[in-house]
């Protein structure tokens, strides 16, 4: 009888220990949503701080940063924890790694925040903005959150349609971009080289932004699917 029971503890054991490292994988994708949230919030207060030329804004974006930057360095621990303890394969390691991918694009859509905080705390007590831009500069910014607010949700529920949806998100802001240009380049700019080379690097920042948005919704296609976006529309 002692010899039958023998076998039960240690599937109990091995049960446990699964279903902890299922957790851990679990609390990556929890992690890498609280992300979407504060670079949300930052790109946000962000956008004000540069049209509105709020200092208090801005020293919050830039300071705020730290969290991201945290999170960022504990997924990628956890991430080599689970691949130096777990040996994962499959599906796992694939999760592993794009967690780890998109975890550092969130890293960097924060800083892309900062880099606008910084503007506008550069030109502080002055807007950055011309009026006459503020408008295409605004609806930059309302994409840039709509996007990031998506990214959140594919992340959380891993739906590929939504993902794919990105792109033409990109394409928007890909046309302001380009309308941001058409207007810093017209006979009719009066505002001279420092606020141009402002509104050029801030309109890279907010391109750069949605691509790594894009990036990310990908990387979530290639987890569910372990197809490219692009190899699933060439099959479409």
């Amino acid at each position: 009888m002692g010899e039958s029971a023998l076998p039960a503890p240690v599937q109990i054991e091995g049960f446990e220990v699964r279903d902890a490292y299922h957790e851990e994988l679990d609390s990556l994708t929890d992690s890498l949503v609280e992300m979407t949230r504060l670079v949300r919030s930052a790109m946000a207060r962000a956008v004000t701080a540069l049209l509105d030329a709020d200092l208090r804004l801005s020293e919050e974006v830039i300071s705020g940063d730290e969290h991201v930057n945290k999170i960022d360095a504990d997924i990628e621990a956890t991430v080599f924890d689970l691949m130096a303890r777990q040996q994962p394969v499959a599906g796992d390691l694939r999760t592993l790694i794009t967690a780890l991918r998109m975890s550092g694009d969130l890293e960097r859509m924060g800083d892309l925040a900062v880099h606008i905080a910084k503007t506008a705390r550069r030109r502080h007590p002055e807007s950055a903005v011309p009026p006459e831009l503020q408008a295409i500069v605004l609806e930059m910014g309302q994409i840039a959150e709509r996007m990031i607010a998506k990214t959140g949700s594919v992340i959380a529920s891993q739906d590929v349609e939504m993902g794919l949806e990105l792109d033409a998100d990109d394409d928007q802001m890909d046309r302001l971009h380009r309308r941001l240009f058409d207007l810093l380049l017209s006979p009719k700019w009066q505002h001279g080289v420092e606020p141009a080379v402002d509104i050029t690097l801030a309109g890279r920042y907010f391109e750069r932004f949605a691509d790594h948005a894009v990036h990310v919704a990908e990387n979530v296609v290639y987890l569910v699917t372990g197809q490219r976006p692009e190899e699933i529309v060439d099959s479409a």
